[in-house]
């Protein structure tokens, strides 16, 4: 490696993510921290609090356990929306364990967890509506056709947060799981949290549970953070990755503890010929201070489905428990589209099957009309100050004929294999060029 190369990047690495911290927090600085007023129970005090605030139990809400609140959430949230232009309204959810079906948010607004409030997911699958699939992927994920509507979702909306102290929302995800691995389900799963076409998200101090799908979803959407949450699932449930920016732009991401039965955090792009065609990337994402167990996926992902381009992604202060790889670069001919500039440093591992894990032969198709000549560009990519230990293979990167990585930089790279594993460190390397 050339030194000045190093010195150069190092400088990019840490410009860029000032840039991009002083855009977040100027962000967060256009949400007061006030005294929330009007509530029935007792009052927080959060960001972004509204001129107009009320309690679930306003409206009907009946906290334990069984009965169902999809309507109480629904009048709540419909109330609230004619404030989303005379100072914003808040939502209060009290103690309490609150069963609900799919319900949508507002703009300039805030969904508030008290410490003891548990949002459950109704175990009844009608309580989530089959809604249109996503423009960028063509059909359903799991399944052609459409998709069961996320348990909280919104489109087109500006200024929403989802935050508390540190309540819970439980997807309840097990029938889910149980029908998807016996082939029983017609449409995709339902994601936790869903919010597409939208800017200015905040998703805070909450504890996501159990989600059917992919846990915090937001897609064709910017000016995101999403800081200081804790994302739990069974290491064997499927699918249900942590935090999936999907053609994104302008994301924070820190702070985060994730157990996940799939990648923590996976930043996508749309699928084949529908994610070309739409041609949204998911770019500028800065991720940091992650902590991630998840068995038989990464830490983080790049693709899959990232036909649109996935460029300009910082992450740092990554560490990573009993995880398959670190970071993960997925594609495939067919894919299209890009990931270049990714810059990756200071990543502490232990127990991993990879430390480096790439990809050009991965993942199924939507349909048979993807172009076989749409051929993914993976380039740019620099891992730095990467410590791991317990490690099975070192790294593992298999371009193809025609997916060629190109660029590659490691530096500062200690590994130390797991008990078993003889001699230098193992590496499996085809069609990839270092810089």
């Amino acid at each position: 490696m050339e030194p000045k190369r190093n010195l150069r990047q190092a400088f990019r690495f840490q410009s860029t993510n000032s840039i991009w911290v002083l855009l977040m927090l100027g962000l967060l600085s256009s949400l007061k921290v006030v005294q929330c007023k009007g509530l029935r129970s007792p009052k927080p005090t959060t960001v972004g609090c509204r001129a107009h605030n009320v309690s679930l139990m306003d409206f009907g809400g009946i906290g334990d356990g069984i009965t169902l609140n999809t309507e109480a959430f629904r009048s709540a949230v419909a109330y609230l929306n004619q404030f989303s232009s005379d100072g914003g309204g808040l939502l209060y959810v009290p103690a309490g364990r609150w069963v609900t079906g799919s319900f949508n948010l507002t703009s300039r607004f805030t969904l508030f967890l008290h410490k003891d409030a548990v949002i459950l997911g109704s175990p009844d699958m009608n309580d989530w509506p089959i809604i249109d699939p996503l423009p960028s992927y063509g059909r359903g994920r799991d399944a052609p056709g459409g998709r069961y509507s996320p348990l909280i979702f919104g489109s087109n909306l500006t200024d929403v947060v989802i935050t508390g102290d540190n309540g819970t929302i439980d997807g309840q995800g097990g029938p889910w799981w149980k029908k998807y691995r016996a082939g029983k389900l017609n449409h995709t799963r339902g994601h936790l949290i869903e919010l597409m076409f939208s800017n200015r998200i905040l998703i805070s101090k909450v504890t996501l549970m159990n989600s059917p799908f992919w846990t915090v979803h937001p897609v064709y959407s910017s000016n995101i953070i999403v800081s200081g949450i804790t994302i739990l699932a069974p290491v064997n449930s499927a699918n249900t990755d942590g935090i999936d920016p999907d053609s994104c732009s302008n994301v924070l991401i820190e702070d985060c503890y994730i157990v996940s039965g799939d990648d923590c955090i996976a930043i996508k792009s749309g699928w084949d010929e529908y994610g070309i065609a739409f041609h949204t990337p998911s770019r500028h994402i800065l991720i940091r201070r992650l902590t991630c167990i998840s068995p038989t996926s990464a830490a983080i992902a790049l693709g899959s489905e990232m036909s649109g381009g996935i460029q300009d992604v910082r992450a740092e202060s990554i560490h990573a428990i009993d995880t398959e790889s670190a970071v993960r670069i997925k594609s495939s001919v067919g894919r299209g589209g890009y990931v270049r500039d990714v810059y990756v440093r200071r990543m502490k591992l232990k127990t991993m099957k990879y430390v480096f894990w790439m990809t050009g032969d991965y993942g199924n198709h939507p349909d048979n009309h993807y172009d076989p000549n749409a051929v993914p560009v993976i380039e740019g990519i620099s891992y730095s100050d990467v410590t791991a230990k317990n490690v099975t293979i070192a790294g593992q990167m298999q371009g193809t004929r025609k997916v060629v990585f190109k660029g590659l930089c490691l530096s500062n790279v200690k590994i130390r294999m797991a008990k078993g594993v003889k001699g230098r460190p193992a590496w499996n390397c085809t069609a990839s060029r270092a810089r």
